[in-house]
């Protein structure tokens, strides 16, 4: 613990000792001037440095720093944090209320976990939150039935929120490591995902899908693009006339712009769909309005396909078409950096350097994809009509 001054000239806070500070300002006549500002400076239990501005006047100073060394000897140093009093709910709300959390395309999700954890903790002091407590938490809820993935997200939003109020001095770093300590459910690649559509089962999905799915259907299986990169997509990234779909950085979950092209059965499931006025009308819509969630039209649409919906037991979901569009890229004989171009793929840092794709190499890509397809159309002796599914959209 220490007094620092803080030079009025260049701000730089150092030790009251000095007379003369580094951009060359007469520190001892300032202090005289009351023109010095005194700050405390102190460690919280976690390493964490903190400081606090006293005011001009240095016998302040130092009856707030021995106030604060007495605090810490009587391990009360958390008592002027807002820990002392704040419930998480309030926590939880000054998280969401931030701007870079709301421009979080997964901001729904976190309302929706945060919502759930403070159902039981939202009431409670944060301060007072234990760490048996959280793993107490954990296990009521597979108790209630919910997934291990669930309950890990539920438990990662409420940690997300503490270590946020930890870097803005809201909470001490023993809070911060009660809630760290807290071990995932699901362990590392267990819930990997391994269903893959094949092309007969996904024509009978179609079949089966209400008007407004069919159209956000064969945009994830001849994509490959993440559900939030399709219901998010508008026609001014769409070029019908080159066919391909140019999205930014923005738009992309890995925060690298991609481009998409548009194989011919997409293409006239496109050339089908309304365009608004504007250029940011999304392409994708029910009544008019930008589609935001899928859930329900896919649990009917599997019901009526005979196909097993959600994420156990052999069960399929929407983020399954990415797999399936990357599994018939590999087996129709497409090179791996083109499949990951395409998909925007995490790749490895000296593969990019020597693996350089065109949009002609992609284009290529998804002619051979579409030729896979149709020989393994033709290989089950299928009676479904192409054009009879795109002409129903």
């Amino acid at each position: 613990m220490s007094v620092l001054g803080e030079c009025p000239i260049c701000h730089k806070k150092q030790s009251v000792r000095n007379k003369l500070c580094k951009c060359g300002e007469d520190l001892t006549k300032a202090k005289r001037s009351n023109s010095v500002n005194f700050w405390i400076s102190y460690r919280l239990p976690g390493g964490k440095q903190k400081r606090e501005s006293i005011g001009t006047s240095i016998e302040e100073a130092r009856d707030a720093d021995g106030k604060r060394r007495g605090q810490k000897r009587e391990n009360r140093i958390f008592d002027i944090l807002p820990q002392a009093n704040m419930r998480f709910k309030k926590l939880s709300d000054w998280y969401l209320n931030l701007e870079n959390v709301k421009g979080k395309k997964y901001y729904w999700n976190l309302e929706l976990c945060l919502m759930k954890f403070n159902r039981v903790f939202g009431a409670q002091v944060v301060e007072d939150i234990k760490t048996s407590e959280l793993e107490n938490y954990q296990t009521k809820r597979v108790k209630e039935g919910r997934a291990a993935s669930t309950i890990d997200q539920e438990i990662g939003a409420a940690k997300a929120v503490v270590a946020k109020a930890f870097q803005d001095d809201l909470v001490g770093g023993h809070v911060l490591k009660r809630f760290k300590n807290v071990k995932k459910l699901l362990k590392r690649n267990s819930n990997q995902r391994k269903r893959v559509l094949t092309p007969t089962e996904f024509n009978r999905l179609v079949e089966s899908a209400t008007p407004y799915l069919k159209p956000i259907l064969w945009a994830g299986y001849d994509t490959g693009m993440r559900e939030g990169e399709i219901l998010s997509l508008t026609w001014d990234k769409v070029s019908l006339k080159d066919r391909i779909i140019k999205l930014v950085a923005e738009d992309t979950k890995d925060h690298e712009a991609r481009a998409i092209p548009i194989c011919d059965e997409l293409y006239e499931v496109l050339i089908r769909l309304p365009r608004g006025i504007q250029r940011d009308y999304p392409v994708f819509t029910y009544k008019g309005k930008a589609i935001k969630d899928t859930r329900g039209g896919m649990k009917n649409a599997c019901r009526k396909a005979g196909i097993v919906y959600g994420r156990f037991d052999g069960g399929f979901v929407y983020h399954d078409l990415r797999r399936t569009f990357v599994t018939h890229m590999r087996r129709a004989g497409v090179q791996e950096s083109l499949i990951m171009e395409i998909t925007g793929h995490s790749r490895g840092e000296v593969f990019d350097r020597y693996n350089q794709v065109s949009v002609d190499d992609m284009r290529q890509a998804i002619t051979r994809l579409t030729e896979y397809r149709k020989a393994q159309n033709a290989s089950v002796d299928q009676n479904v009509d192409q054009r009879a599914i795109l002409s129903g959209l």
